[in-house]
């Protein structure tokens, strides 16, 4: 059973998640909170499993409370959710270490499917989102050491790579390129730790910015 908390300062949008997320066998939605302050102390009380939140909410954003949640120990996963799919904080909160991050219209069945994923361990970047995350955060232009960085992977942990920054999942990266999933996260593991990496993000952008896009 995944514990799930909610942190949005919009009633509606938690009433909404709750119907989407309340339903599900597996998924015990524990708490709820209407901004960042808040959020601490649920949180805190409750040690949910995943935590969906909201980025811009007053007193306390999204991004602040993230930063706080993930210096703590055995932080909650964290599902940042957003209505822009260009927002600049959202790319913030990733590089701080957030999982993932969802547009608020996403389909049902795909946020469900989302949050069983973060739960997981496995980070959700849809491949429209960390197309235009990649492009905001590459227009200064070309770094020199991008490259030089990618010639540390090995060929099959380039291959593995490119994928990752085409936003796929482990498993369809699984199946395109003919690995299991184990021998997936095996290379990605390998991937982080040549480019000093700790998200898939940041592994996407290198990519971009070596120009293998």
């Amino acid at each position: 059973m995944t514990r799930l908390v909610i942190v949005d300062d919009d009633p509606m949008v938690r009433t909404g998640l709750r119907l989407i997320l309340g339903g599900e066998p597996d998924l015990d939605l524990v708490g709820e909170a209407g901004d960042g302050r808040q959020a601490m102390g649920v949180i805190r009380d409750l040690r949910p499993d995943v935590v969906l939140m909201d980025i811009r909410m007053p007193h306390q954003d999204g991004l602040t409370t993230t930063e706080l949640l993930l210096a703590q120990p055995d932080p909650p996963r964290i599902l940042v959710l957003t209505t822009f799919d260009a927002d600049d904080m959202v790319l913030r909160a990733l590089r701080l270490g957030a999982d993932g991050f969802l547009l608020k219209d996403t389909p049902p069945p795909k946020m469900i499917e989302a949050v069983r994923t973060v739960a997981k361990g496995e980070p959700v970047l849809s491949p429209s989102i960390a197309r235009q995350v990649i492009a905001a955060a590459t227009t200064g232009g070309e770094p020199p050491q991008a490259p030089r960085e990618l010639a540390k992977l090995t060929e099959r942990e380039r291959e593995v790579a490119i994928e990752v920054a085409r936003g796929k999942s482990n498993a369809e990266i699984a199946g395109h390129l003919h690995m299991s999933v184990a021998t997936v996260k095996a290379n990605i593991t390998r991937i982080f730790a040549k480019l000093g990496s700790d998200s898939r993000v940041q592994v996407a952008m290198k990519v971009r910015d070596a120009g293998l896009l």
